[in-house]
């Protein structure tokens, strides 16, 4: 940072959210809101002619996600600092922002204004905030992912599990993917045995519970 003052950036498709956010962070000595928008794609047309240490952006978007968002501005302003702020808690989600969009900081909406104004001056600083909640969805998707790993689980089986979910039939599935139904059978058997289910439907249930779909 060039100065004492954080020079912050707001997105969020809801006018309301970013209002709400304006009247938590404009009276204070330590930030500066130098853009606020519903616009993602706003937010890259402004950056050029604006100096930010911290974007907050929201996830889900109609124009980009905060993913894309995030990608754009770190590749071209690499010294940004991104900020998420979502309703979605979910592991898989927060993993993906952190490896693929190099987020600094991940917290729910209902955050109140004093851990707000923390984990912004600490992203700012140079570190890292994700609160409590999102801390433990980042837990339970890991052990979850190594649940998966451990009991081996192939990508082809988990397309197979995505297309059972959506009712293809066996001659569906063998056709789509190119394979032979006696091939999607013996998928079929391998995913009852790896998952210790007997039937469709405790299929869909594992998957929904191990996050192999979502």
């Amino acid at each position: 940072m060039k100065s004492s003052v954080i020079k912050l950036a707001i997105v969020d498709d809801h006018q309301i959210v970013v209002d709400g956010l304006l009247s938590l962070l404009e009276n204070s000595p330590d930030f500066k809101v130098v853009i606020s928008t519903t616009s993602a794609n706003e937010i890259l047309r402004l950056l050029p002619a604006n100096e930010i240490d911290v974007l907050l952006t929201d996830i889900m978007m109609p124009e980009m996600s905060g993913q894309q968002l995030a990608q754009q501005v770190k590749q071209i302003y690499p010294n940004i600092k991104i900020f998420a702020l979502s309703m979605i808690s979910d592991g898989s989600v927060v993993d993906i922002m952190i490896n693929d969009a190099d987020i600094s900081g991940y917290v729910l909406k209902n955050i109140g204004k004093e851990e707000l104004s923390l984990a912004i001056k600490k992203i700012a600083g140079g570190g890292i905030y994700f609160s409590e909640p999102i801390l433990a969805e980042l837990e339970k998707f890991s052990n979850q992912k190594k649940h998966n790993q451990e009991i081996h689980i192939s990508a082809r089986e988990i397309e197979i599990i995505k297309l059972i979910e959506k009712e293809y039939s066996t001659k569906d599935i063998a056709k789509l993917l190119c394979i032979s139904e006696r091939t999607v059978e013996t998928h079929r058997k391998n995913i009852l045995r790896k998952t210790n289910t007997g039937s469709v439907l405790g299929i869909i249930k594992y998957a929904y519970k191990h996050r192999l779909i979502t």
